[in-house]
């Protein structure tokens, strides 16, 4: 789908669009090389502040010098540079992320389906009903295929399984397991699988000015308490599906208590009613990388002003995973034609990230 009304940066992209071809499928995917020019960069704090060098390795050092990395730095470069045509305020710098499988890994389920499990499984002999649920079915046999299907009924499932909790005590669960559980592949932990070209982007946007967002299908209340120490963004700037919670006392103390009822799936279409609610203005950068994250990027790349869409391509099977079309988790099909069709940037995990992971904590 493409739109009639392009800025001038985007434009300059078009004009200078070279496709480079990388699939396991054959598939072509298209990055951006944009020959904007050096430029200066305005920094918080001042006006003046040379950007930093498009090519220089300290700048994003786990991404490899390719059209991806020149497209974001050179876009950067752009919108902080006062004088320039596409200059945009720092209070208009909002750039955001989808978090599953843009800024850690989401096979072979996603991990806050494994924290549900468990959840769902403690509170199952209190809800036989559930014997005949099918999600609560596909959670037991984790068949990842009907889980993927059937995201809200394993959502509601959940809702059931903790309410009656209070925030508190749901947000010490969540500590508990992240402390405990492990990575079936990688024996690590998962809060240790973020992507490490990820960490440099969201501190280097950081640098220049930008406000960065995390909006996500996951539940904010599962992202929260670890979000902070793993990307530096701190719970307000996240945004994510929610469960209802309501105001009481008890023992004379005021608290939060969950509901068993969802209020808010923040996922394809709901993730820009999600950024119009929290944010209340249009993101110019953002970041995903399945189906789920089209209508974020669809809604970022729109209108006028200088924007840039980017997906994350899983196509490293040795150092993480490999997967795109077929796949029932993380599935990249419309939205990787979307990106062919309409000149958003594709990012290579293999071709385009130098590593994957930080290193193991000791």
């Amino acid at each position: 789908m493409q739109s009639n009304n392009r800025s001038r940066w985007t434009q300059s992209a078009r004009d200078t669009l070279r496709p480079v071809f990388r699939s396991a499928f054959g598939v072509a995917l298209v990055t951006l090389g944009i020959a904007l020019g050096s430029a200066g960069c305005t920094t918080p704090g001042s006006t003046n502040a040379a950007p930093p060098a498009v090519n220089s390795s300290a700048t994003l050092p786990s991404w490899r010098d390719g059209a991806a990395r020149q497209t974001i730095q050179k876009f950067v470069a752009d919108v902080t540079r006062e004088g320039s045509p596409n200059y945009v305020p720092p209070d208009r710098r909002i750039a955001v992320f989808d978090n599953d499988g843009t800024l850690w890994s989401e096979q072979p389920l996603y991990f806050q389906f494994a924290f549900m499990l468990e959840q769902v499984k403690a509170a199952a002999p209190k809800h036989p009903e559930w014997k005949n649920n099918p999600a609560f079915k596909a959670l037991v046999a984790k068949d990842y295929a009907a889980l993927a299907s059937q995201q809200k009924q394993v959502l509601q499932l959940v809702a059931l399984a903790n309410s009656g909790m209070t925030v508190d005590e749901y947000d010490k669960t969540i500590r508990e397991w992240l402390a405990s559980a492990r990575h079936p592949k990688f024996n690590r932990p998962y809060t240790e699988l973020v992507y490490q070209p990820q960490l440099e982007l969201l501190a280097y946007l950081r640098a220049n000015g930008f406000k960065t967002f995390i909006v996500s299908g996951g539940t904010i209340e599962f992202m929260r308490p670890w979000v902070e120490k793993a990307y530096g963004i701190p719970p307000d700037q996240v945004i994510g599906s929610s469960q209802l919670v309501q105001y009481q006392l008890r023992d004379g103390q005021g608290t939060l208590v969950r509901q068993p009822k969802i209020d808010f799936v923040d996922d394809g279409p709901g993730k820009p009613v999600g950024i119009y609610r929290n944010i209340g203005r249009k993101p110019i950068l953002a970041f995903g990388n399945s189906d789920g994250d089209l209508q974020m990027l669809q809604y970022t790349a729109s209108g006028s002003g200088p924007h840039l869409a980017l997906l994350v391509h899983h196509d490293d099977a040795a150092r993480e995973f490999a997967y795109d079309r077929t796949s029932k988790i993380g599935k990249l099909d419309k939205a990787w034609d979307e990106a062919i069709a309409d000149g958003w940037t594709v990012v290579s995990m293999k071709d385009d990230w130098k590593t994957i992971y930080p290193a193991p904590k000791q």
